[in-house]
């Protein structure tokens, strides 16, 4: 029996790579661990935020493409990402946080049976923070000691993954019989699905918008949501159940970090697998993560040319 072991990475759009980068190291005092490039268009950046050391569940990703319009919010989408902090003392700390730095905010809301608060970056990328405090599924992981926000406060991972769309029972079907969640509870408008250990890093929530338009994805929005695999040789035998399920998909890709799968199921939202390893210090040291520009073998004898098409993005603290 297969299972997934959560969540492994959320993956979105900036249209400034520097900006994103101040609010998420400087404000919500994440780590950079990796300054790369797209892989799959390198004139791009593609930035990866985690805790100290770019744990498996803790990556919030970010491609930067410079001319990313306005969203225009509606169904068919990763509608919100949520992060994990340690009990609900940490979402007081923020709350205050938000006011005090003019960051837009809701009040704290019971969802799930914890405590929440939802706010926007500057770019009106919707996220929400979800206390830990009752959490007994998948662990978290460690806040950075070098970070602007005190330990005790800091961001430990990706809590659950929200999606909004058209027909609900297509996409549980998808979680349930293919890729093996089951209904953990209801509440509001949400139903709620659970993987692996289950809790906060290991949960999706779907609602349900059947007359809203289709969401026109920019700035602000989500490329993709990716779930933890152990290893390779797990992969491949996920990729041989979504094939068997008639998914048309990307086959096992390389991303040196991680190897992933990608397929997209039919409210039309992009779902990865992801492996575990081999992780972010395969080609750095974990004190100096993120510090410069990372590039896989593939790409190393291109380094000059995709330099020059990047703006200077001094990443050093």
């Amino acid at each position: 029996m297969m299972n997934l072991k959560g969540i492994h990475h959320v993956s979105a759009i900036t249209a400034d790579a520097e900006r994103n980068y101040k609010f998420y190291t400087d404000f919500l005092g994440m780590r950079l661990v990796k300054k790369t490039v797209n892989q799959d268009a390198p004139s791009m950046y593609h930035l990866f935020y985690a805790d100290e050391k770019g744990n498996p569940g803790t990556d919030l990703t970010f491609f930067e493409i410079d001319r990313a319009g306005h969203t225009y919010y509606g169904n068919q989408s990763i509608s919100t990402t949520s992060l994990r902090v340690k009990d609900d003392q940490a979402l007081d700390y923020w709350k205050k946080r938000f006011e005090d730095n003019d960051i837009a905010h809701d009040s704290i809301q019971l969802r799930m049976g914890r405590k929440t608060i939802a706010f926007r970056d500057h770019e009106e990328q919707r996220l929400m923070l979800v206390s830990d405090e009752t959490n007994s599924g998948v662990a978290s992981g460690t806040p950075w000691n070098r970070s602007s926000v005190p330990v005790e406060y800091g961001i430990q991972g990706l809590g659950p993954v929200y999606l909004s769309v058209q027909d609900l029972p297509a996409t549980e079907k998808v979680l349930t019989e293919v890729l093996g969640f089951s209904e953990a509870g209801s509440y509001d408008q949400f139903k709620v699905f659970s993987t692996g250990e289950g809790g906060t890093g290991a949960e999706v929530h779907l609602e349900e918008l059947p007359d809203a338009p289709r969401e026109k994805p920019g700035r602000g929005s989500v490329h993709h949501v990716a779930f933890r695999v152990e290893d390779e040789e797990e992969l491949k035998k996920w990729h041989e159940k979504i094939q068997a399920a008639g998914f048309p998909n990307s086959g096992l890709v390389d991303r040196y970090y991680f190897k992933s799968l990608y397929f997209r199921e039919s409210n039309h939202i992009l779902f990865e697998l992801a492996t575990d390893g081999p992780g972010f210090a395969t080609d750095e040291d974990v004190e100096s993560l993120g510090e410069t520009l990372a590039l896989p073998p593939f790409l190393e004898d291109k380094r000059e040319e995709i330099e020059q098409d990047l703006k200077p993005l001094n990443t050093k603290k």
